[in-house]
């Protein structure tokens, strides 16, 4: 009897284990640059102002995950 090699349930298909990582990696990266932003600018708005850029982009980055996680599925709701 030939049996097939499956894939563990919690295992993430091919590629994307890769885009995964690079997800964790940049949003590390995004509260690795606010907690340098926050510790190194001493003037509260300036602060704030970049604190609100790099919280922007990680949150385009969180937002964007679906589309690069599952790039084949065509978004059909729209």
């Amino acid at each position: 009897m030939i049996r097939a090699e499956q894939e563990p349930a919690a295992e993430i298909p091919g590629g994307a284990r890769d885009r995964v990582k690079r997800l964790v990696m940049a949003l590390a990266a995004f509260v690795a640059l606010g907690i340098l932003s926050w510790n190194t600018i001493s003037d509260q708005k300036i602060r704030l102002a970049t604190l609100a850029v790099l919280a922007m982009f990680a949150l385009k980055t969180w937002v964007r995950r679906k589309d690069v996680l599952h790039p084949d599925k065509n978004d059909i709701e729209t």
